[in-house]
């Protein structure tokens, strides 16, 4: 015991003398993102968003663009932000919809990396302990950039023996003292006892204590959104359900095939056309070797796809406002346990895959997650499959770096690659520093094309992102006065919109009640109120799945609920969108379909094969009774079904007392009973 004693108190010395070293040696250098005095100021907002329609004509007009930017996710946005407010003409385009990759699927966590910097350290691997330091300074840009998307998170490390409370107190200040000024708040020991006073769900027995350190949180999807849109204010071009089919090609000056544009399709016309550039830069994540072999086919693959799968369980599994970290599961991964949208997430797996347009959720990968969560929970919090809301899968596009002689091992970070044809590829990364693998595309993009920018440098360096320049934490209590809505709506709309919440709020319908007396919610469960649609219409919202996935992000957080909602949503886009009944109905559908497969609905619905005795009449007369109750013909059946079927139907009660009986009715639904 001493010899371990002896052995892990050397380490921790040894970590935070050898941090502490390096931090001060980094930091008797400049700044890494200081602007030169050179550059001029950022071009103005506009005042109004451009509507897709003339984002759509503007890109199909035949104009020339400095810089083509394939791929609409985190890191696709960022390169239009950075390329446009340094002057260049610019032009983004996404075969889908913002952010409907890797960008919306993620954990939610705005980080530096825990596990990673423990690597750099006792492993003195300095590009490691470059990427956490790196990753750290834009963990504090983006918590100023977009404070109404972003908010510091404290998340506990629960310790269950003695000797690891010093070893990962140590390993956890040398993360604060990486991120030096730039720290989001100090980390802090717990007892036993304060551990679960904050955390109460958490398991008692053999509980040492908890060290309890601090990261950022956001909402993924609406932060690429709201980068995209701040892209499209300054400028740039932006458009989502448009696809590239070909990269066109012509010789330079030395004979040499570079590209000059690219063969596009509009998805949702299905017209092509031409969109000329000097600069096209791949950024399309897990597809990024699909466009590199359209430029080149004969090029090796780079790309090592990693599905990591996230699920989310009702709110009461975690306190509102503090995350968990397992950091040691039995497969060696950490996994997070995380209060997110007044629900829980816990995630993620990592296993390989292949690159696909629909990943889904398994049953294995959902079990595997629940399995390693109820080791810190106490034995009173029984985990059921059937509390699991929502699941889905994001596919991590890991990749080796072409730059590189060898190129079997992993880049750890992001790596910025030019082809001989001239097109610059962006892949790797993280979420959390998108910004600066902007910055660093766009610096290769100038050098490599020759572009002539009006500002030398980035200027993206905490420019505020749509929403966050007006905004303040009490701007709801506005909403609440002076225009009557709910505080719970009025908050989410604060959140989500920031400065723009206003904007929305304009747009809400009275209620017909004494109060709220406007916001009428499109869900009784949760805040979403019949205006966000309209506005997300607006944002270049153009189908369901658009609309609940992303611009509200109901299908994250309840697939059930979205599927329940999805009439009343589609209604409002139809008029918005001037839809026909035909292609409502086609609509649903397909949103039911993604709900089902990339939102783990399909997995959550499987019941146990039984044996069943039934005539011929039995089944006709259940059939008949169960058409009653399902009239959208979803193939199951909701409690707002229920409740609306007790209200108009005298044979809904002998159905659902059937159902029960045979166990159809998942665990939420049974306690009606």
């Amino acid at each position: 015991m001493a010899s371990r004693l002896r052995k892990f108190g050397i380490t921790a010395v040894s970590a935070a003398i050898g941090a502490g070293f390096v931090t001060w040696a980094l930091d008797q250098k400049p700044p890494a993102y200081t602007v030169s005095s050179e550059a001029k100021a950022p071009p103005k907002r506009k005042s109004t968003l451009p509507p897709r329609t003339e984002q759509v004509k503007a890109i199909q007009s035949g104009q020339d663009y400095d810089v083509l930017i394939i791929g609409g996710g985190a890191t696709g946005a960022g390169c239009a932000l950075d390329s446009v407010t340094r002057g260049l003409k610019t032009a983004l385009i996404e075969m889908d919809d913002f952010a409907s990759g890797t960008s919306s699927r993620s954990t939610k966590l705005i980080h530096g990396g825990v596990r990673y910097l423990q690597k750099a350290i006792l492993g003195l691997d300095y590009e490691q302990y470059r990427m956490v330091k790196e990753a750290l300074e834009e963990r504090a840009n983006m918590l100023e950039s977009a404070p109404h998307l972003a908010h510091p998170l404290p998340i506990m490390l629960p310790v269950y023996q003695w000797w690891q409370v010093p070893y990962y107190w140590v390993g956890i200040k040398c993360y604060d003292l990486v991120a030096g000024g730039r720290n989001v708040k100090s980390s802090y020991l717990l007892s036993k006892k304060e551990a679960l006073e904050l955390f109460p769900m958490l398991k008692k027995e053999k509980l040492c204590g908890a060290i309890v350190y601090y990261d950022g949180q956001q909402d993924d999807a609406r932060m690429a959104l709201a980068v995209a849109l701040t892209a499209a204010r300054h400028g740039a071009t932006v458009c989502n359900h448009t696809e590239v089919t070909q990269l066109i090609k012509k010789p330079d000056e030395n004979g040499n095939q570079v590209l000059c544009g690219a063969k596009c399709r509009d998805v949702i016309t299905g017209k092509e056309f031409t969109v000329k550039a000097k600069c096209i830069i791949n950024a399309t994540g897990p597809f990024t070797d699909s466009i590199r072999k359209m430029d080149d086919p004969s090029v090796k693959s780079i790309c090592c796809p990693s599905s990591g799968t996230h699920i989310v369980l009702p709110g009461y599994y975690s306190p509102e406002q503090m995350g968990l970290l397992d950091p040691s599961t039995s497969d060696g991964r950490v996994i997070f346990f995380l209060p997110w949208q007044r629900q829980t997430i816990a995630g993620t797996t990592d296993t390989p895959c292949e690159v696909t347009r629909t990943p889904a959720p398994t049953d294995d990968e959902i079990n595997f997650i629940l399995t390693e969560i109820k080791h810190y929970l106490n034995a009173d919090v029984d985990v059921r499959r059937g509390d699991v809301l929502s699941a889905w899968t994001g596919i991590r596009p890991l990749v080796s770096d072409p730059n590189k002689d060898d190129t079997q091992s992993l880049a750890r970070n992001h790596i910025v690659h030019v082809s001989k044809s001239k097109l610059i590829t962006i892949a790797g990364g993280k979420w959390t520093t998108y910004r600066a693998m902007a910055e660093h595309t766009i610096d290769a993009a100038i050098k490599a094309c020759n572009l002539k920018p009006e500002r030398p440098e980035s200027v993206t360096h905490l420019m505020k992102i749509e929403g966050g320049q007006g905004w303040t934490p009490t701007m709801y209590i506005r909403l609440v006065q002076d225009f009557g809505l709910e505080c719970e709506v009025a908050q989410h709309l604060a959140k989500t919109y920031g400065d723009r919440a206003f904007a929305v709020a304009k747009m809400a319908s009275l209620t017909g009640k004494r109060w709220p007396i406007i916001g009428n919610k499109i869900h009784p469960e949760f805040p979403y109120i019949d205006a966000e649609i309209k506005y997300g219409v607006r944002e270049y919202a153009m189908n369901a799945v658009d609309m609940i996935a992303r611009r509200l992000r109901l299908a994250f957080l309840n697939a059930q609920a979205a599927s329940e909602a999805l009439p009343a949503i589609v209604d409002i886009m139809g008029e918005e969108l001037k839809w026909s009944k035909d292609e409502k109905e086609k609509q649903i559908k397909k949103a039911r379909d993604f709900l089902n497969l990339e939102m783990g609905q399909q997995a959550s619905t499987k019941t146990r094969d039984l044996a069943l005795d039934l005539t011929n009449d039995e089944v006709s007369m259940y059939t008949k009774r169960f058409s009653l109750i399902d009239k959208d013909k979803k193939g199951f059946v909701s409690i707002n079904d229920i409740r609306r079927a007790l209200k108009v139907c005298n044979q809904a009660q002998p159905l659902l007392s059937f159902i029960c009986k045979l166990n159809f009715m998942s665990s939420y639904f049974c306690w009606l009973f």
